[in-house]
């Protein structure tokens, strides 16, 4: 049976947490939980999030490694560190799993987030309804430009870079999305941390510097790219050989 992930959802799910198998440890909010398995809870969370829309109530950690790649000790082992939510031979209670992974990650509450830079990709974000949709609402636009301070976008004023301690203080917002140009991306970190923002999502593409206490997510698509050219060519000559291997076995009369 389909059922569509909506905030409704969440807050049911929410109502039915104590009531979970095991459940998670108190000390789970802990220091000392390796950063590469909170990256990988949100993707724990979509699958999760797609297992429940298609009325699956149950899944070993098995079931869910296929799904994702992994391997069904990675998953249980990630899960670990927060608590026992599954029993041997039974699996996980989708339901309940996916409402602990948002509980963990504070997903089960909206987000107020700020958005620097209103060029092309950063108006393609703040029309993205995916952040809308998982809690993440963009609150408060701020450009260096200023013949674009002032204008409003989808009802919000875009706001000048010196208005971000004041704007960001009133609208208690700890998270920001960067669209900005490389040689304009540190000055705009730095003038985040300052004000009190303590997450950021950039998208310029360039490593930008901040403070141990704040956290930093970079997203390059060029990087991305690049990083996949190397396999290409290489790729090409291996099937080429194959091909190559085959057709002179034909010729030769042997076949395996």
């Amino acid at each position: 049976m389909q059922r569509r992930i909506d905030d409704s959802l969440i807050d049911d799910l929410q109502t039915s947490i104590g009531n979970g198998p095991a459940g998670r440890r108190p000390d789970a909010e802990q220091n000392g939980i390796p950063d590469i398995v909170i990256r990988r809870l949100p993707i724990y969370a979509r699958s999760l999030s797609y297992l429940y829309s298609e009325g699956v109530e149950t899944v070993s950690s098995g079931e869910l490694g296929n799904r994702l790649g992994v391997s069904a000790a990675q998953i249980r082992r990630d899960l670990s560190y927060f608590g026992e939510f599954g029993k041997q031979g039974k699996g996980y209670n989708v339901a309940y799993l996916l409402a602990e992974v948002k509980s963990i990650l504070k997903l089960d509450r909206t987000w107020p987030v700020a958005l620097i830079g209103l060029g092309h990709l950063g108006r393609a974000v703040l029309h993205y309804e995916g952040l809308v949709e998982q809690g993440f609402h963009i609150e408060a636009l701020f450009d260096h430009n200023p013949e674009k301070v002032h204008q409003r976008l989808s009802g919000l004023e875009i706001h000048s870079m010196q208005e971000l301690p004041e704007v960001l203080a009133g609208a208690d917002i700890k998270m920001a999305i960067m669209a900005v140009p490389a040689r304009s991306a540190q000055e705009a970190a730095d003038a985040l941390v300052e004000a009190g923002i303590r997450a950021i999502l950039n998208y310029a593409p360039i490593t930008v510097q901040v403070p141990a206490y704040v956290r930093i997510r970079h997203i390059d698509p060029i990087v991305a790219l690049q990083s996949m050219t190397y396999y290409l060519d290489i790729e090409e000559q291996l099937s080429t050989q194959s091909n190559g291997h085959s057709n002179e076995k034909v010729r030769s009369g042997k076949l395996d």
